[in-house]
């Protein structure tokens, strides 16, 4: 395949983990930072609000990997570069929301 397919997976991971957190901060009532707080990205938005951000992100990681990225879990490379997209957003969100929840210092806790 070419470049561009591994691309679509690699963003596709992405969005995959992104929705993680909104989700289940969304589904256990509780508040998380969003896209739509203010400030963006560093204020809080509702619960309401993370369950449908989290929700558009599965439905952009449904399109990117199925639908445009034609993904193929059998294929090692596939798996790769959606694993990969996956790790890259996790590590993102590990330090920028550790943040604000303490997870970058955990023992000054």
């Amino acid at each position: 395949m070419n470049l561009l397919h591994y691309l679509l997976l690699f963003a596709g991971g992405a969005f995959l983990m992104n929705a993680v957190p909104h989700l289940v901060s969304g589904v256990l009532g509780r508040p998380f930072q969003s896209p739509f707080a203010k400030p963006r990205g560093v204020g809080l938005s509702s619960s309401t609000v993370n369950v449908l951000w989290g929700f558009a992100n599965l439905v952009v990681a449904y399109l990117l990997l199925v639908r445009a990225g034609s993904l193929h879990l059998d294929d090692g490379l596939d798996a790769l570069a959606v694993g990969l997209g996956a790790l890259a957003l996790a590590l993102f969100a590990a330090r920028h929301f550790g943040n604000f929840h303490g997870g970058n210092t955990p023992e000054q806790q």
